[in-house]
């Protein structure tokens, strides 16, 4: 899987949007600590209100391969109700760049905006490759490039943060 470096996007984040961020960093580290994969995600109004937030419940959580944190909090916000053009003018926080299938959830929940951490190339150099952990080399940006309606991608950002909790993690084993 050959990927182009993708460019930090560190200047396009606002004060809220890093703070957010650096909270999604917090609970991948809680993730990993309770025995699941290093990730997190948020999900705050335009306001800054986080609205939803979770960690990956892939390994101890017992959430199977599907339950990535993006999946883990786009599931609970829908759960929630919450309007259509709250979740439009909402914005996903997540600790890593999401994959394929986190990304296509983004745009069918309605999410209008992303903003991501650690790069999919990042993640895949911290896993050292092993076979087991390896995703669709599609990124998040090209997924929701194609969607009907505009989602705003930002990112890579605070990518040495971002990889703080998965530092040691990625071992023969891992969840």
């Amino acid at each position: 899987m050959n990927r182009k470096p993708a460019m930090a996007e560190d200047d396009k984040l606002s004060p809220q949007d890093a703070a957010l961020l650096r909270r999604a960093f917090a609970l991948a580290g809680e993730a990993r600590a309770r025995g699941d994969r290093p990730f997190a995600a948020i999900i705050a109004d335009e306001q800054g209100q986080v609205l939803m937030e979770a960690g990956s419940t892939q390994g101890t959580g017992g959430g199977g391969t599907l339950a990535h944190s993006e999946m883990n909090a786009l599931h609970a916000v829908l759960r929630a109700g919450l309007p259509r053009e709250v979740l439009r003018n909402a914005t996903i926080y997540s600790s890593g760049e999401p994959c394929a299938m986190c990304s296509a959830a983004i745009f069918y929940t309605g999410i209008g905006r992303a903003v991501y951490g650690l790069s999919a190339g990042a993640i895949l150099h911290l896993r050292n490759a092993q076979p087991h952990t390896a995703g669709l080399s599609l990124s998040c940006r090209a997924v929701l490039d194609s969607a009907a309606e505009r989602v705003e991608v930002i990112g890579p950002c605070l990518e040495e943060e971002g990889a703080v909790p998965h530092k040691g993690y990625w071992q023969e084993g891992a969840a």
